[in-house]
């Protein structure tokens, strides 16, 4: 999240929050809109339950402007179970409250299995939350009531919807089965360990059918032999059902549990761990509309880096967003001294990075030899064993950035 340092209405080279509230409900071009080459049939986002196109969320605290998503992009395609991770503040909970109905974005456009969340009004978002999404929150005294037995918090939910006294218990009693908590049917939420409670908690979500279920940290509270099995239940719903899940938490380790992860940083998708085998490289394997480009591992070490020794075909990629932008990992940054400003080099087949020092650029002698030269390249696709494929470069100074680096 990021303070933008300055009052509604000041000069400055970003738009106001009303400005955007206002370009946004009149779908301005550039601005993501309904209409003006946002989210649709065969554009960005084509096909996906989850879209989401250069998304903003900006909040006034006292006077002052603080930015907690900035230009976001997210696909989700049908199916999937995703997880999303980032620090504390890094816009995570903000885009879980958006995608919910629970909050509406100041600018972009999101889309959720055909909704329109900028535009939905009163009763459409009643409706929406009613039946579109599910919602697991990490409090489970946020999920369950105190006062109903387990197979009546699932069938509240499907009682508020208009279904049949009978249908409901019906469901119910399937779900607890197919969650693996038959047995708490008739026990109250202190009487289920926390596990449990999480479990049916799903149950409530999936009550109604929902096309997406969004859960806000739900193991955050578990210690981890409960956390796998909340997980594992997860993946049941997701199988069985066929519903998509979106997992929010801070812990990276959780991508050992789902396929897809999208870690952001500073209000912005950075990278993507796919879980699967091993994909071709500088593209995501499933086609993906958010392209990717490898950063060399292979596993996890826990933080959701490539750690490039492991066996269960998981790769990192990092996102290059629609307009461009790529956040180059602060280890590899670190590592060379990049900082303010690089410099760029496009080769046939790859991109190369150097520090952006006077006396910094492709150097011949190393400019192949696996990165003694001081820079960051992306793999090579076919061309990186030509001795002469330095020569074709185009190089290009990168604009400075200001909290991160990005080209």
């Amino acid at each position: 999240m990021t303070c933008a340092g300055r009052r509604p209405g000041e000069a400055g080279t970003g738009s106001t929050l009303a400005e955007l509230e206002q370009a946004a409900a009149a779908g301005t071009p550039g601005q993501g809109g309904i209409g003006q080459g946002g989210i649709g049939a065969g554009g960005f986002g084509a096909g996906a339950i989850i879209a989401c196109d250069r998304l903003v969320r900006i909040y006034t605290v006292e006077g002052i402007e603080v930015q907690a998503l900035q230009g976001l992009d997210l696909v989700i395609r049908p199916g999937e179970l995703t997880a999303v991770v980032g620090a504390s503040g890094s816009g995570k909970s903000t885009l879980l409250n958006i995608l919910s109905g629970l909050d509406r974005p100041t600018a972009g456009q999101v889309v959720v299995a055909g909704h329109d969340l900028l535009l939905m009004k009163g009763k459409e978002r009643l409706a929406y939350r009613r039946h579109t999404v599910g919602f697991i929150w990490q409090q489970t005294g946020r999920n369950l009531l105190s006062y109903l037995t387990a197979a009546e918090n699932v069938a509240l939910p499907m009682r508020l919807a208009g279904v049949r006294r009978q249908a409901r218990q019906a469901r119910a009693a399937d779900l607890l089965g197919l969650l693996g908590v038959a047995r708490c049917g008739d026990r109250y939420p202190a009487q289920l360990s926390g596990g449990e409670q999480q479990c049916v908690a799903i149950a409530v979500a999936l009550a109604n059918q929902p096309r997406v279920v969004l859960a806000d940290e739900p193991t955050g509270e578990l210690d981890t032999d409960a956390a796998a099995h909340v997980f594992a239940a997860l993946r049941t719903a997701n199988a069985e059902s066929g519903v998509t899940v979106l997992v929010v938490t801070h812990d990276a380790a959780v991508s050992a549990h789902v396929r897809r992860t999208i870690a952001i940083q500073d209000g912005r998708t950075s990278t993507e761990v796919l879980r699967q085998a091993a994909p071709a490289r500088g593209r995501a394997a499933d086609g993906n509309d958010a392209d990717g480009i490898g950063l060399g591992g292979t596993g996890t070490d826990g933080t959701g880096r490539g750690s490039g020794g492991g066996d269960d075909g998981a790769e990192e990629f990092a996102v290059l967003d629609r307009a461009g932008r790529l956040q180059l990992p602060r280890d590899f940054t670190d590592s060379l001294g990049m900082r303010d400003r690089v410099r760029l080099a496009l080769e046939t087949d790859h991109i190369a990075v150097w520090p952006g020092t006077p006396d910094s650029g492709p150097d011949e002698d190393h400019r192949h030899d696996g990165g003694t030269g001081g820079g960051l390249t992306s793999h090579d696709t076919g061309g990186g064993n030509d001795p002469n494929a330095h020569r074709r470069g185009t190089h290009r100074r990168a604009a400075p950035g200001k909290r991160r680096e990005e080209t």
